[in-house]
């Protein structure tokens, strides 16, 4: 598969290396993303990527609806672990290779390797934003925040969302539990509320964390 995700050889983010590039298709590229995770994740991390290759081959020919539930559904299996408890950090960015491979990750980990998993299959990068939204949780009465993947079939449509905590992929209309407050991809960071206000004010520290990925990602050719 020639990819969009074939520019983006590493991205560094605190001491881990992110692998997001050109998978699906070469087993030259798929075999230096296995040595790279048994290198920094131990042998397991072979099983657990190799189901992913394996799954994005058989998603190419579906159409991109299809492809939404099937990436969906395959992230959401993986169990939903806090940063803290997980990486001893208060805000890691996992990538789809450190969330598959130590088979844990919160919602931000998941939203991401959806989103790069996605572009990987064709999907284009305009129609997807990782959107930050407060969700209000209904078990407890309380409200957090909480990072999903949307889907724009065209330019303002009404978004699909996928969410960690549900394979069932929905209007944003119907995700009342849901407000968004930010949205972003690779090249762009929306602010819904300020833009809704007529502001167009954005979150510093998202854009500052995006910005230093997409430096990473054009800074690193090679795999580390």
């Amino acid at each position: 598969m020639k990819g969009y995700v074939g520019v983006l050889r590493g991205l560094m983010l605190a001491s881990w290396v992110w692998v997001v590039f050109a998978i699906a298709m070469d087993i030259d590229q798929e075999n230096q993303i296995l040595a790279f995770a048994i290198k920094h994740f131990g042998h397991q991390a072979e099983g657990r990527l190799k189901p992913w290759f394996d799954m994005m081959h058989g998603a190419l020919a579906l159409n991109e609806k299809e492809k939404l539930q099937r990436v969906n559904s395959y992230f959401n299996r993986i169990p939903n672990v806090s940063d803290w408890t997980h990486w001893g950090e208060s805000d890691y960015w996992a990538s789809p290779v450190d969330l598959l491979s130590t088979n844990g990750g919160d919602c931000e980990d998941f939203a991401l390797a959806k989103y790069f998993t996605l572009r990987e299959l064709g999907v284009p990068n305009e129609r997807l934003r990782l959107t930050y939204t407060k969700a209000y949780l209904r078990q407890t009465g309380q409200i957090q925040s909480h990072m999903v993947l949307t889907y724009y079939a065209a330019p303002g449509a009404e978004p699909l969302v996928l969410d960690n905590l549900t394979d069932e992929i929905n209007l944003a209309s119907r995700r009342t539990d849901l407000t968004p407050t930010y949205s972003f991809n690779v090249t762009t960071l929306w602010a819904a509320r300020e833009r809704q206000k007529g502001r167009g004010g954005v979150a510093a520290e998202v854009l500052s964390r995006w910005s230093e990925l997409r430096a990473s990602m054009l800074r690193m050719d090679t795999l580390q």
